[in-house]
């Protein structure tokens, strides 16, 4: 049996909840915004990859803490 390394959760404001979904070592979420796809997937192999993609042409990858630092940067006091 395999190990259950992360769960994962999707919530709308329609009241619509999936919990619990297990996985030994990826999951992704996609949503679609008319004809666009916006893509995070996870993988929790060695290290924690986060992938997140918007259309084929916006795409980042990295570390778990690579994106926490963006996001830190990103967001600048006023």
């Amino acid at each position: 049996m395999s190990d259950i390394r992360m769960t994962a959760e999707v919530r709308t404001d329609y009241d619509c909840e999936a919990t619990g979904m297990p996985a030994e070592r990826w999951g992704e979420a996609v949503f679609k915004i008319g004809d666009e796809e916006l893509v995070m997937e996870v993988s929790v192999e060695k290290d924690v990859i986060v992938a997140i993609m918007a259309g084929e042409d916006a795409v980042w990858k990295g570390t778990l803490t690579g994106l926490k630092e963006m996001l830190k940067n990103a967001i600048k006091p006023k």
